[in-house]
Protein backbone atom coordinates (compact mmCIF):
# COMPACT_ATOMS: atom_id res chain seq x y z
CA UNK A 1 0.00 0.00 0.00
CA UNK A 2 1.74 3.11 -1.26
CA UNK A 3 2.14 6.14 1.49
CA UNK A 4 -0.94 8.22 -0.04
CA UNK A 5 -2.93 5.52 0.27
CA UNK A 6 -2.00 4.53 4.31
CA UNK A 7 -2.57 8.40 4.68
CA UNK A 8 -6.13 8.60 3.19
CA UNK A 9 -6.89 5.38 5.30
CA UNK A 10 -5.77 7.40 8.26
CA UNK A 11 -7.55 10.07 7.72
CA UNK A 12 -10.90 7.99 6.78
CA UNK A 13 -10.82 6.50 10.49
CA UNK A 14 -9.68 9.92 12.31
CA UNK A 15 -12.36 12.24 11.01
CA UNK A 16 -16.00 12.21 9.08
CA UNK A 17 -16.10 10.18 5.80
CA UNK A 18 -19.40 10.31 5.17
CA UNK A 19 -21.94 13.05 5.13
CA UNK A 20 -23.99 11.86 8.24
CA UNK A 21 -20.83 11.51 9.98
CA UNK A 22 -19.97 14.71 9.13
CA UNK A 23 -23.24 16.18 10.13
CA UNK A 24 -23.02 14.57 13.41
CA UNK A 25 -19.62 15.91 13.81
CA UNK A 26 -20.37 19.43 12.89
CA UNK A 27 -24.02 19.57 15.46
CA UNK A 28 -21.87 18.45 18.80
CA UNK A 29 -18.71 20.70 17.39
CA UNK A 30 -21.98 23.63 17.79
CA UNK A 31 -23.69 22.92 20.73
CA UNK A 32 -20.33 22.00 23.18
CA UNK A 33 -18.88 25.01 21.38
CA UNK A 34 -21.56 27.30 22.54
CA UNK A 35 -21.15 25.91 25.66
CA UNK A 36 -17.31 25.73 26.28
CA UNK A 37 -17.01 29.36 24.38
CA UNK A 38 -19.62 31.26 27.02
CA UNK A 39 -17.84 29.55 29.62
CA UNK A 40 -14.39 30.83 28.80
CA UNK A 41 -15.30 34.35 27.82
CA UNK A 42 -17.38 34.89 30.71
CA UNK A 43 -15.72 32.79 33.71
CA UNK A 44 -12.29 32.12 34.81
CA UNK A 45 -12.77 28.64 35.51
CA UNK A 46 -11.26 26.80 32.64
CA UNK A 47 -7.41 28.46 33.36
CA UNK A 48 -7.03 30.47 36.27
CA UNK A 49 -3.15 30.94 36.80
CA UNK A 50 -3.73 31.28 40.62
CA UNK A 51 -5.40 27.47 40.88
CA UNK A 52 -3.82 24.47 40.71
CA UNK A 53 -6.76 21.97 40.84
CA UNK A 54 -9.74 21.26 41.51
CA UNK A 55 -11.60 24.36 40.86
CA UNK A 56 -14.50 22.27 39.71
CA UNK A 57 -14.84 18.29 40.35
CA UNK A 58 -11.31 17.38 40.81
CA UNK A 59 -9.26 18.18 37.63
CA UNK A 60 -5.89 19.62 37.30
CA UNK A 61 -6.16 22.00 34.41
CA UNK A 62 -3.74 24.67 35.32
CA UNK A 63 -1.45 21.94 36.50
CA UNK A 64 -1.64 19.77 33.05
CA UNK A 65 -1.95 22.65 30.62
CA UNK A 66 1.49 24.44 32.55
CA UNK A 67 3.07 20.75 32.99
CA UNK A 68 1.20 17.55 31.38
CA UNK A 69 0.34 16.54 35.19
CA UNK A 70 2.76 13.90 37.45
CA UNK A 71 5.01 12.18 35.22
CA UNK A 72 4.46 9.19 37.16
CA UNK A 73 1.00 8.91 35.69
CA UNK A 74 1.15 11.10 32.56
CA UNK A 75 4.76 10.43 31.62
CA UNK A 76 4.43 11.78 28.10
CA UNK A 77 1.68 14.42 28.59
CA UNK A 78 4.60 17.19 29.24
CA UNK A 79 5.13 16.99 25.40
CA UNK A 80 1.72 16.89 24.41
CA UNK A 81 0.43 20.23 26.43
CA UNK A 82 3.43 22.02 25.58
CA UNK A 83 2.22 22.27 21.97
CA UNK A 84 -0.96 22.46 23.42
CA UNK A 85 -0.43 25.64 25.80
CA UNK A 86 1.51 27.47 23.02
CA UNK A 87 -1.13 27.50 20.16
CA UNK A 88 -3.24 28.98 23.02
CA UNK A 89 -0.71 31.39 24.06
CA UNK A 90 -0.09 31.81 19.68
CA UNK A 91 -3.63 33.28 19.49
CA UNK A 92 -4.06 35.40 22.80
CA UNK A 93 -0.22 37.03 22.16
CA UNK A 94 1.10 34.70 25.26
CA UNK A 95 -1.88 36.13 27.55
CA UNK A 96 -3.25 33.81 29.69
CA UNK A 97 -6.75 35.41 29.09
CA UNK A 98 -10.21 34.68 27.55
CA UNK A 99 -9.17 34.21 24.55
CA UNK A 100 -5.81 31.49 25.84
CA UNK A 101 -8.76 29.95 27.34
CA UNK A 102 -11.16 29.65 24.33
CA UNK A 103 -8.64 28.21 22.61
CA UNK A 104 -8.19 25.43 25.16
CA UNK A 105 -12.14 25.39 25.49
CA UNK A 106 -12.22 24.08 21.83
CA UNK A 107 -9.33 21.87 21.40
CA UNK A 108 -11.16 20.04 24.49
CA UNK A 109 -14.50 20.78 22.53
CA UNK A 110 -13.09 19.60 18.75
CA UNK A 111 -11.76 16.30 20.85
CA UNK A 112 -14.84 15.38 22.41
CA UNK A 113 -16.75 15.99 18.95
CA UNK A 114 -14.27 13.34 17.40
CA UNK A 115 -14.70 10.96 20.03
CA UNK A 116 -18.54 10.74 18.96
CA UNK A 117 -17.80 10.46 15.43
CA UNK A 118 -15.86 7.60 16.40
CA UNK A 119 -18.68 5.92 18.57
CA UNK A 120 -21.15 6.57 15.59
CA UNK A 121 -18.54 4.96 13.58
CA UNK A 122 -18.27 1.73 15.57
CA UNK A 123 -22.05 1.44 15.93
CA UNK A 124 -22.65 2.13 12.17
CA UNK A 125 -19.52 0.60 10.89
CA UNK A 126 -18.51 -2.49 13.29
CA UNK A 127 -21.66 -3.65 14.80
CA UNK A 128 -24.12 -2.69 11.98
CA UNK A 129 -26.96 -1.22 14.22
CA UNK A 130 -29.70 1.20 11.96
CA UNK A 131 -29.10 4.76 11.91
CA UNK A 132 -31.85 5.82 14.59
CA UNK A 133 -30.87 3.60 17.08
CA UNK A 134 -27.42 4.73 16.42
CA UNK A 135 -28.40 8.37 17.17
CA UNK A 136 -30.42 7.47 19.66
CA UNK A 137 -26.98 6.04 21.54
CA UNK A 138 -24.91 8.61 20.27
CA UNK A 139 -27.20 11.18 21.91
CA UNK A 140 -27.38 9.27 25.36
CA UNK A 141 -23.48 8.92 25.04
CA UNK A 142 -23.60 13.07 24.44
CA UNK A 143 -25.45 13.69 28.10
CA UNK A 144 -22.99 11.78 29.82
CA UNK A 145 -21.37 14.25 32.60
CA UNK A 146 -17.89 12.99 31.58
CA UNK A 147 -18.94 14.17 27.77
CA UNK A 148 -20.59 17.52 29.10
CA UNK A 149 -17.07 18.13 31.28
CA UNK A 150 -14.24 17.10 29.08
CA UNK A 151 -16.32 18.98 26.81
CA UNK A 152 -14.82 22.41 27.86
CA UNK A 153 -12.01 20.83 30.18
CA UNK A 154 -8.02 20.92 29.00
CA UNK A 155 -7.61 17.65 30.91
CA UNK A 156 -5.52 14.17 30.09
CA UNK A 157 -9.24 12.84 29.83
CA UNK A 158 -10.22 14.75 27.31
CA UNK A 159 -7.87 13.62 25.18
CA UNK A 160 -7.82 9.88 26.55
CA UNK A 161 -11.17 9.42 25.12
CA UNK A 162 -11.02 10.00 21.87
CA UNK A 163 -7.60 8.45 21.41
CA UNK A 164 -9.22 5.81 23.38
CA UNK A 165 -12.45 5.61 21.39
CA UNK A 166 -9.58 5.71 17.78
CA UNK A 167 -8.01 2.83 18.67
CA UNK A 168 -11.12 0.49 20.13
CA UNK A 169 -12.30 1.52 16.29
CA UNK A 170 -9.29 1.04 14.21
CA UNK A 171 -8.80 -2.21 15.89
CA UNK A 172 -12.32 -3.75 15.46
CA UNK A 173 -11.85 -3.03 11.70
CA UNK A 174 -9.11 -4.81 11.82
CA UNK A 175 -10.07 -7.55 13.63
CA UNK A 176 -13.49 -7.67 11.97
CA UNK A 177 -11.58 -8.04 8.86
CA UNK A 178 -9.44 -10.64 9.99
CA UNK A 179 -6.37 -8.73 10.30
CA UNK A 180 -3.49 -8.15 12.52
CA UNK A 181 -2.85 -4.84 14.63
CA UNK A 182 0.30 -3.30 12.68
CA UNK A 183 3.18 -2.49 14.46
CA UNK A 184 3.06 1.11 13.77
CA UNK A 185 -0.60 1.42 15.49
CA UNK A 186 0.61 -0.57 18.60
CA UNK A 187 3.70 1.90 18.71
CA UNK A 188 1.47 5.08 17.95
CA UNK A 189 -1.33 3.72 20.09
CA UNK A 190 1.52 3.08 23.22
CA UNK A 191 3.09 6.37 22.89
CA UNK A 192 0.53 8.29 22.74
CA UNK A 193 -2.71 6.49 25.18
CA UNK A 194 0.06 5.33 27.47
CA UNK A 195 1.65 8.50 27.23
CA UNK A 196 -1.09 10.73 28.53
CA UNK A 197 -1.99 8.00 31.40
CA UNK A 198 0.27 4.93 31.69
CA UNK A 199 -2.25 2.97 33.39
CA UNK A 200 -4.12 2.76 29.46
CA UNK A 201 -0.73 1.54 28.10
CA UNK A 202 -1.98 -2.05 28.43
CA UNK A 203 -4.96 -1.73 26.75
CA UNK A 204 -3.37 -0.72 23.61
CA UNK A 205 -2.20 -4.34 23.60
CA UNK A 206 -5.53 -5.98 24.32
CA UNK A 207 -6.87 -6.47 20.66
CA UNK A 208 -3.89 -8.47 19.66
CA UNK A 209 -4.72 -11.53 21.79
CA UNK A 210 -7.61 -11.81 19.77
CA UNK A 211 -6.18 -11.47 16.18
CA UNK A 212 -7.51 -14.54 14.42
CA UNK A 213 -5.61 -17.80 15.22
CA UNK A 214 -2.85 -16.36 17.06
CA UNK A 215 -2.51 -19.11 19.45
CA UNK A 216 -2.50 -21.85 16.73
CA UNK A 217 0.36 -20.61 14.83
CA UNK A 218 3.97 -19.79 17.03
CA UNK A 219 4.83 -17.56 13.76
CA UNK A 220 2.08 -15.22 14.53
CA UNK A 221 2.36 -16.01 18.01
CA UNK A 222 5.82 -14.22 18.07
CA UNK A 223 4.78 -11.68 15.47
CA UNK A 224 2.58 -10.15 18.26
CA UNK A 225 5.23 -10.43 20.97
CA UNK A 226 7.57 -8.49 18.79
CA UNK A 227 5.53 -6.03 17.61
CA UNK A 228 4.75 -6.04 21.93
CA UNK A 229 7.56 -5.63 22.86
CA UNK A 230 8.77 -2.81 20.31
CA UNK A 231 6.17 -0.99 21.52
CA UNK A 232 7.41 -1.11 24.98
CA UNK A 233 10.89 -0.68 24.47
CA UNK A 234 9.38 2.76 22.13
CA UNK A 235 7.51 3.72 25.40
CA UNK A 236 10.00 2.90 28.16
CA UNK A 237 12.99 4.82 26.55
CA UNK A 238 10.68 7.82 25.64
CA UNK A 239 9.78 7.92 29.39
CA UNK A 240 13.01 7.23 30.40
CA UNK A 241 14.29 9.79 28.64
CA UNK A 242 10.88 12.44 29.85
CA UNK A 243 12.78 11.55 33.41
CA UNK A 244 16.16 12.09 32.40
CA UNK A 245 16.77 8.84 33.22
CA UNK A 246 16.63 8.82 37.16
CA UNK A 247 14.41 5.52 37.22
CA UNK A 248 14.37 5.31 40.48
CA UNK A 249 11.67 8.26 41.23
CA UNK A 250 9.51 6.85 39.24
CA UNK A 251 8.91 3.56 42.11
CA UNK A 252 8.98 6.47 45.12
CA UNK A 253 6.73 8.55 43.56
CA UNK A 254 3.75 6.36 42.22
CA UNK A 255 3.75 4.72 45.87
CA UNK A 256 3.39 8.04 47.51
CA UNK A 257 0.57 9.35 44.73
CA UNK A 258 -0.94 5.44 45.72
CA UNK A 259 -0.74 6.50 49.54
CA UNK A 260 -2.85 9.90 48.08
CA UNK A 261 -5.35 8.86 46.25
CA UNK A 262 -6.59 5.70 47.76
CA UNK A 263 -7.10 6.39 50.94
CA UNK A 264 -9.76 9.26 50.93
CA UNK A 265 -13.02 8.32 52.47
CA UNK A 266 -15.48 10.33 51.84
CA UNK A 267 -18.20 7.44 52.00
CA UNK A 268 -18.89 3.90 51.94
CA UNK A 269 -16.75 2.02 49.22
CA UNK A 270 -19.99 0.81 48.01
CA UNK A 271 -21.75 4.26 47.56
CA UNK A 272 -18.43 5.36 45.76
CA UNK A 273 -18.37 2.63 43.37
CA UNK A 274 -22.29 3.13 42.68
CA UNK A 275 -22.42 6.88 42.87
CA UNK A 276 -18.95 8.46 41.48
CA UNK A 277 -17.31 5.35 39.49
CA UNK A 278 -20.29 3.57 37.83
CA UNK A 279 -22.56 6.38 37.60
CA UNK A 280 -21.22 9.55 38.13
CA UNK A 281 -19.41 9.42 34.47
CA UNK A 282 -23.03 9.71 33.45
CA UNK A 283 -25.29 10.60 35.94
CA UNK A 284 -24.27 14.20 37.85
CA UNK A 285 -25.39 13.95 41.82
CA UNK A 286 -25.73 16.53 43.76
CA UNK A 287 -22.38 18.48 44.27
CA UNK A 288 -20.60 20.36 47.43
CA UNK A 289 -18.99 23.82 47.91
CA UNK A 290 -15.59 22.99 49.81
CA UNK A 291 -13.05 25.57 50.51
CA UNK A 292 -9.48 25.08 48.96
CA UNK A 293 -6.49 27.03 48.85
CA UNK A 294 -3.32 26.84 46.66
CA UNK A 295 -0.26 26.36 49.17
CA UNK A 296 0.68 30.37 48.48
CA UNK A 297 -2.30 32.13 50.41
CA UNK A 298 -4.82 32.40 47.36
CA UNK A 299 -8.26 30.95 48.71
CA UNK A 300 -10.63 29.72 46.70
CA UNK A 301 -14.28 27.66 45.96
CA UNK A 302 -13.75 24.10 44.60
CA UNK A 303 -16.95 22.08 43.64
CA UNK A 304 -17.19 18.16 44.03
CA UNK A 305 -19.75 15.56 43.72
CA UNK A 306 -21.26 14.23 46.13
CA UNK A 307 -23.08 10.28 46.42
CA UNK A 308 -26.37 10.42 45.53
CA UNK A 309 -29.71 10.77 47.59
CA UNK A 310 -32.48 10.00 45.01
CA UNK A 311 -33.38 6.54 44.86
CA UNK A 312 -33.84 7.16 40.93
CA UNK A 313 -30.58 7.80 40.24
CA UNK A 314 -29.15 4.58 41.84
CA UNK A 315 -31.88 3.00 39.93
CA UNK A 316 -30.83 4.79 36.72
CA UNK A 317 -27.34 3.57 37.59
CA UNK A 318 -28.33 -0.04 38.19
CA UNK A 319 -30.18 -0.70 35.31
CA UNK A 320 -27.98 0.36 33.36
CA UNK A 321 -25.50 -2.09 35.02
CA UNK A 322 -28.12 -4.53 34.06
CA UNK A 323 -28.11 -3.83 30.76
CA UNK A 324 -24.18 -3.60 30.07
CA UNK A 325 -24.03 -7.02 32.07
CA UNK A 326 -26.87 -8.69 29.92
CA UNK A 327 -25.31 -7.29 26.60
CA UNK A 328 -21.63 -9.12 27.89
CA UNK A 329 -23.42 -12.61 28.70
CA UNK A 330 -25.54 -12.73 25.16
CA UNK A 331 -22.39 -11.88 22.98
CA UNK A 332 -19.95 -13.92 25.15
CA UNK A 333 -18.53 -15.28 22.40
CA UNK A 334 -17.49 -12.04 20.58
CA UNK A 335 -14.21 -11.53 20.62
CA UNK A 336 -15.19 -7.28 20.32
CA UNK A 337 -17.07 -7.27 23.15
CA UNK A 338 -14.39 -9.46 25.12
CA UNK A 339 -12.01 -6.78 23.94
CA UNK A 340 -13.91 -3.55 25.32
CA UNK A 341 -14.54 -5.48 28.15
CA UNK A 342 -11.84 -7.07 29.83
CA UNK A 343 -10.56 -2.90 28.75
CA UNK A 344 -13.00 -2.15 31.21
CA UNK A 345 -12.30 -4.31 33.74
CA UNK A 346 -8.47 -2.99 34.09
CA UNK A 347 -10.00 0.69 35.20
CA UNK A 348 -12.62 -1.51 37.31
CA UNK A 349 -9.59 -3.28 39.34
CA UNK A 350 -7.67 0.29 39.33
CA UNK A 351 -10.61 2.31 40.85
CA UNK A 352 -12.79 -0.38 42.68
CA UNK A 353 -10.27 -2.81 43.63
CA UNK A 354 -7.22 -1.35 44.57
CA UNK A 355 -9.77 1.71 45.06
CA UNK A 356 -6.95 4.74 43.63
CA UNK A 357 -8.57 7.59 43.07
CA UNK A 358 -12.17 6.20 44.10
CA UNK A 359 -13.58 8.94 45.63
CA UNK A 360 -12.63 11.27 42.86
CA UNK A 361 -12.83 8.58 39.87
CA UNK A 362 -16.24 10.86 38.76
CA UNK A 363 -13.04 12.01 36.48
CA UNK A 364 -11.55 9.27 34.95
CA UNK A 365 -14.59 9.04 32.86
CA UNK A 366 -12.71 9.90 29.47
CA UNK A 367 -10.84 6.09 30.29
CA UNK A 368 -13.64 3.98 29.94
CA UNK A 369 -17.17 5.55 29.48
CA UNK A 370 -17.41 5.03 25.95
CA UNK A 371 -17.74 0.99 26.60
CA UNK A 372 -21.44 1.69 28.30
CA UNK A 373 -22.66 2.73 24.57
CA UNK A 374 -20.84 0.32 22.55
CA UNK A 375 -21.82 -2.64 24.81
CA UNK A 376 -25.64 -1.42 24.31
CA UNK A 377 -24.85 -1.26 20.93
CA UNK A 378 -24.15 -5.04 20.97
CA UNK A 379 -27.26 -5.81 23.12
CA UNK A 380 -29.31 -3.93 20.21
CA UNK A 381 -27.49 -6.31 17.75
CA UNK A 382 -27.82 -9.67 19.59
CA UNK A 383 -31.57 -9.11 19.33
CA UNK A 384 -31.78 -7.99 15.94
CA UNK A 385 -33.90 -10.22 14.61
CA UNK A 386 -36.67 -9.59 17.28
CA UNK A 387 -38.81 -6.58 16.95
CA UNK A 388 -40.86 -7.03 19.86
CA UNK A 389 -36.76 -7.07 22.07
CA UNK A 390 -36.10 -4.17 19.82
CA UNK A 391 -38.61 -1.82 20.61
CA UNK A 392 -38.35 -2.74 24.49
CA UNK A 393 -34.88 -2.23 24.52
CA UNK A 394 -35.55 1.55 22.54
CA UNK A 395 -38.16 2.09 25.15
CA UNK A 396 -35.53 2.14 27.90
CA UNK A 397 -33.11 3.53 26.39
CA UNK A 398 -35.79 6.87 25.51
CA UNK A 399 -36.99 6.40 29.39
CA UNK A 400 -33.13 6.48 30.58
CA UNK A 401 -32.37 8.96 27.87
CA UNK A 402 -35.29 11.01 29.46
CA UNK A 403 -34.19 11.23 32.81
CA UNK A 404 -30.40 11.60 32.14
CA UNK A 405 -30.83 14.44 29.67
CA UNK A 406 -33.41 16.38 32.68
CA UNK A 407 -30.93 15.86 35.97
CA UNK A 408 -27.52 16.63 34.05
CA UNK A 409 -29.81 20.07 32.73
CA UNK A 410 -30.12 20.52 35.87
CA UNK A 411 -27.24 19.78 37.59
CA UNK A 412 -25.38 22.22 34.85
CA UNK A 413 -27.60 24.90 35.98
CA UNK A 414 -26.12 24.49 39.58
CA UNK A 415 -22.77 24.84 37.88
CA UNK A 416 -23.55 28.31 36.45
CA UNK A 417 -24.40 29.53 39.93
CA UNK A 418 -21.31 28.12 40.96
CA UNK A 419 -19.54 30.33 37.85
CA UNK A 420 -21.63 32.95 38.62
CA UNK A 421 -20.99 32.92 42.47
CA UNK A 422 -16.79 32.75 42.56
CA UNK A 423 -15.39 32.59 39.18
CA UNK A 424 -17.06 36.04 37.04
Amino acid sequence: MSIQSKLYSFFKIVFPSTYIELGVFLFFLSVYGILGSYIAVNYTVIFDDRIPWDAYFSFDNRSIVMTGGSFERHPLSYYFFNWLRELAFLFSDGKKDDTFRLVLAWMSNLMVSLSIVQIFKYLKNIIGLPLVITLLLVVFFSFFSTSILLSFTPENFTYTLFLLMLFNYYAAVRIKNDKKISPLALVAGGVTIGGLTITNLVKVFIPVFFEKNLFKNWKKLLDALIRGLVMVICFVLLYLNRIEFKYENIFSKTSSQYEKFSNAEPASVWDMIVSFFFGGNMLFSSFIIRDKHNMKGFHYKGLFMDVYSSPISYLFVFVVLSLLLWSYCKNFKNKLVQIITISFAIDIIIHCFMRFGLHTSYIYGGHFIFVYVLLLGWLFYAYKSSPKMLSFLTAIMGVLLVYLGYNNYLRMEEFFDFLDTFYQ
